[in-house]
């Protein structure tokens, strides 16, 4: 991965600083749940009384970490890319195919986002709960969302520069 470097473009700016939020709220959630798996194995192995549902909030504490990292990584650039076909390809050639790619991801993180908002209000409306702790499970489905909506902006973002079709920063 490249250095790091201050965007200098305005979207590019703003798109940092909603990856960097995303990626400090996803942070504070897997402390958040990393604390919880250790309250709760200390409790189990000294006082015979883990957290009840324990691994239910880390299972959806872990799909809401997952979905505040993806901006930062996409934006960073720091998703795995197997270049070994296109290595000594043309660097045009290279841009095209980053671009098909980065279209590609973008239009899934798109149908993820759509379909994880659209199964969060089902899930709101059939008022569905965790099985232990009777949590609401379309609380962490709508925390998803906004991580997997800005991941579809900055794929989009990307798309168009990898294409030309907007100024490129190097970040």
């Amino acid at each position: 991965m490249s250095e790091n470097k201050t965007p200098s473009s305005g979207v590019d700016r703003v798109l940092e600083l909603l990856c960097d939020t995303s990626a400090t709220i996803g942070g504070v959630v897997l402390v958040a749940i990393a604390s919880v798996t250790v309250v709760s194995v200390v409790g189990r192995a000294f006082f015979s009384h883990p957290i009840l549902g324990d691994v239910e909030l880390v299972q959806l504490g872990c799909a809401v970490v997952v979905a505040s990292f993806l901006p930062y990584t996409q934006f960073r650039h720091a998703n795995i890319i197997v270049d070994f076909f296109t290595a000594h390809a043309s660097e045009r050639t290279q841009s095209k195919l980053d671009a098909f790619g980065t279209l590609l991801y973008t239009l899934v993180m798109a149908l993820v986002a759509w379909r994880v908002a659209v199964g969060g209000v089902d899930i709101k409306a059939n008022q569905e709960t965790s099985m232990l702790m009777a949590l609401p499970l379309w609380i962490p489905y709508m925390l998803m969302v906004p991580g997997l909506v800005l991941c579809s902006v900055i794929g989009f973002v990307q798309t168009l520069q990898h294409l030309g079709l907007i100024a490129k920063e190097e970040v």
